[in-house]
């Protein structure tokens, strides 16, 4: 689980991306699972955008290693009105920009390395953090059980209005 400054931290550096780079429409962090971690993006259904790129991102993957080309490093997708890139980040987790048509790419591409490796150390650090912390030990008091007398039937038992 992410804390709320680690949440912070992320979505600072989504914020500061998208001044870097004006063109960006969106920007969001994603688990490699398609959960979204933390989003920049008005008007775009994030999560569908984070499970699309899961998706997207198991294809790529399997492709660079049927290709012998290594490890997933980015993905980039040209469409008639934009860009959407992917980046690595971290051991668990993805960049995903949208950018209009007129983005220059050498320079989204720079800024998203860098972007994507910050958000990949701020994550890593977390999930280290939430490794290294001693598991959470509920204290319950034990159960004692209580001796119940034998049951009375219906016609047993009495009330005091009954004589």
């Amino acid at each position: 689980m992410l804390s709320e400054e680690d949440l912070q931290a992320v979505l600072g550096e989504l914020r500061r991306l998208r001044t870097r780079v004006p063109q960006l429409t969106g920007a969001l962090a994603a688990g490699v699972d398609g959960l979204v971690v933390a989003h920049d993006t008005p008007g775009v259904d994030a999560e569908g955008v984070a499970a699309l790129t899961a998706a997207a991102l198991g294809v790529a993957v399997r492709l660079a290693d049927t290709t012998g080309n290594g490890g997933f490093r980015e993905l980039l997708v040209r469409g008639e009105y934009g860009y959407l890139a992917t980046y690595a980040a971290g051991r668990t987790a993805v960049l995903t920009l949208l950018a209009q048509d007129r983005v220059n790419v050498g320079r989204l591409h720079l800024e998203g390395r860098r972007a994507g490796s910050q958000i990949g150390k701020l994550l890593d650090a977390a999930e280290e953090t939430a490794r290294a912390a001693p598991p959470v030990t509920r204290t319950t008091p034990a159960r004692t059980r209580t001796t119940r007398g034998p049951r009375t039937t219906a016609s047993e038992a009495h009330t005091t209005t009954d004589s």
